[in-house]
């Protein structure tokens, strides 16, 4: 399984966790793991690490966010999918030292698939001025 493949799993899991807004998060990860039929154990880590460390670090990750808006724009305003993109990809340049350039080009590829038609926009923007404040 390729690291984008993972990172797409992941990606949906922190979606549909945004979504539901549980409180039992490992739970959720382990029926998602089953549902997806996911037995490679680096994905399992992968999309643990991802998922328990942005709830673990989402204070700062929501900081880092709202720092990136425009005056105009709040986190609430932003959709769901975009705010999960965000996220991860936060999490995995701040956190994980993933090469920005690299996970940039992952989230936004990801943002054309599954977000409206400006979400890739939205997300390269977001993250370019997040990374030249870092």
């Amino acid at each position: 399984m390729k690291r984008s493949e993972i990172r797409e799993l992941a990606f949906k899991l922190i979606y549909s966790l945004e979504i539901q807004k549980q409180e039992n998060i490992g739970e959720q990860v382990e029926l998602f793991l089953e549902n997806n039929n996911i037995k490679n154990e680096s994905a399992i880590d992968y999309i643990k690490d991802c998922v328990y460390g942005i709830n673990q670090n989402i204070r700062q990750i929501n900081e880092t966010i709202k720092d990136s808006l425009t005056p105009e724009w709040k986190i609430e305003r932003i959709s769901k999918i975009n705010l999960s993109l965000l996220k991860l990809a936060i999490y995995e340049i701040k956190y994980k030292n993933i090469p920005y350039k690299v996970e940039i080009n992952e989230v936004v590829e990801l943002a054309k698939i599954y977000g409206e038609e400006a979400s890739s926009k939205f997300i390269n923007g977001a993250l370019a001025k997040i990374v030249k404040e870092m």
